[in-house]
């Protein structure tokens, strides 16, 4: 796993118990997630990655698992070097 899915899946850990979140599973079909945690997920990408989640970013599939979370980080960050 790398450091960025580590980071991310240690902060959904704390909102999700004692379940054991793998990086493929299905964060909204799990029930854990309301529109304050998907607030408070997307202010967590955007400080520790310093990054900015655009409207456009704004989708479940962009959020979905800790791959999908982990591949926009990458997408955003690789703009960022580019740029």
């Amino acid at each position: 796993m790398n450091e960025i899915k580590a980071r991310i899946k240690t902060f959904l850990s704390k909102f999700f118990g004692n379940h054991d979140l793998q990086l493929d599973e299905d964060i909204f079909s799990l029930g854990f997630v309301n529109s304050m945690f998907a607030m408070q997920l997307v202010l967590f990408i955007e400080q520790e990655f310093q990054i900015a989640i655009e409207n456009e970013d704004l989708e479940f599939e962009n959020f979905r698992t800790i791959n999908s979370i982990a591949n926009l980080i990458e997408r955003k960050t690789a703009i960022l070097v580019q740029s």
